[in-house]
């Protein structure tokens, strides 16, 4: 078995044959590592699949990220977890396990968090030791430090596909019914504002992905996000906007809210913000109160009604106002509200479409247009559909306005 002092070992003779005064290529580099490990291995007895695994692990240890690579590689891993340098967990298809491989130092860990956060232009260490940012294939990592992080440096990546998943492929996966598709299909394209719930891996981006593959190519888009994770392609007019962290003094930080204000001068149709999570909801609400239709946005709950009363808490935490101006504001910018579930076996569907009718009793209403219903299990999948429920959609203005007709009947709005 290779130890960890072997690749340490080869990796210190790769370095000192490396000419520094130019750049190398990635053959120039894989023929030095070959012929590295070639001579190395002369005495040891290695097989050839062997061999090639060491030689990609230390190419990858130069130019890619290290042993993660042939994980970032597989399309089959959609997370990786490090919770320090020698435990590292991946999921594949929902299911956890632990990886046999491990960096071979702390040091080495900690390099290539450094490598990461200086691609995109952010900063990670002891006084500020956690950060959000990306790899250039579009993945979602989160950095946290010690000593907030007590065992060591914890890195978790997300990975997302190539190709966004289209709205006719979660149908196919069950994720929701066909008549639900085409109802958000309708919806989107008459610019009702709509808020995406679900918690933790629910798969919320991803279902915003699909979601806004009906808007219209004609409009023009602005998505604002943490770290960019959209994968918005039908829409050639679009800005992509990204905050900042401050710098190493503290001064230079550009948050979701300064992005918002932003984002009103640039003219868009539509504004999606990726997440939010805190004092940036009331100026998303600003946003969609004031002529922004069609926007889009996603948060963490655990249903509908619960995002109603997490959204109330985010507005105060950024402005003191008065509970029932902060309701009627939630109620005057969404239309409609979306939750996503991941269940026990680990299948993510949508488990609610919901309508904000308006104020009642000085509560938000929130009707339920679908919900799931579960009807069993069989072979460990849990069986159920996305049921229209009693209720009609109530608003039916931005549907005329756009010339679409829905064929149902309307429920008369209190």
């Amino acid at each position: 078995m290779l130890t960890d002092e072997a690749v340490l070992e080869l990796k210190t003779r790769i370095k000192d044959r490396l000419d520094y005064s130019g750049s190398v290529t990635d053959e120039q580099l894989t023929a030095i590592v070959e012929q590295t490990v070639f001579s190395w291995s002369s005495s040891r007895p290695l097989t050839a699949s062997e061999l090639a695994s060491l030689v990609r692990r230390l190419f990858h240890s130069f130019r890619g990220l290290d042993i993660l690579q042939p994980l970032m590689d597989d399309p089959t891993v959609t997370e990786v977890m490090i919770n320090h340098h020698s435990e590292i967990f991946i999921e594949r298809s929902g299911r956890l396990s632990l990886l046999p491989a491990a960096f071979e130092s702390r040091e080495r860990l900690e390099d290539l968090i450094q490598s990461i956060v200086a691609s995109v232009n952010r900063v990670v260490n002891e006084s500020s030791p956690i950060v959000d940012a990306r790899l250039k294939d579009g993945s979602r990592v989160h950095i946290v430090l010690p000593p907030v992080a007590l065992r060591g440096p914890a890195m978790t990546i997300r990975k997302f596909p190539e190709q966004p998943l289209t709205m006719d492929e979660l149908v196919a996966k069950g994720a929701l019914t066909g008549e639900a598709a085409f109802f958000l299909q309708q919806l989107t394209k008459a610019q009702y504002n709509i808020f995406i719930s679900g918690g933790t891996g629910t798969g919320k981006t991803t279902f915003l992905n699909a979601l806004s593959q009906y808007i219209p190519s004609d409009e023009r888009l602005v998505t604002i996000e943490d770290s960019a994770e959209l994968q918005i392609r039908s829409v050639p007019n679009l800005v992509s906007l990204e905050t900042r962290n401050a710098n190493t003094e503290g001064k230079g930080e550009i948050a979701i809210r300064d992005l918002i204000r932003a984002s009103l001068r640039m003219r868009p149709n539509r504004i999606i913000v990726g997440e939010v999570r805190g004092g940036e909801a009331l100026d998303m609400l600003a946003a969609m109160n004031t002529g922004h239709a069609g926007s889009m946005s996603t948060g963490h709950s655990n249903g509908s009604r619960d995002m109603m009363s997490r959204l109330e808490t985010m507005v105060m935490s950024a402005a003191e106002m008065p509970v029932q101006v902060i309701r009627k504001q939630i109620a005057s910018a969404l239309d409609i509200v979306i939750h996503l579930s991941r269940f026990r076996d680990r299948s993510r569907r949508v488990t609610e479409i919901c309508e904000i009718v308006g104020m009642e009793d000085g509560e938000i209403e929130v009707r339920p247009l679908f919900q799931f219903e579960e009807e069993g299990e069989e072979g460990g999948r849990v069986i159920g559909t996305l049921k229209r429920t009693e209720y009609k959609l109530c608003h039916t203005d931005k549907l005329r306005m756009a010339g679409i007709k829905l064929e149902e009947e309307v429920t008369i709005c209190p």
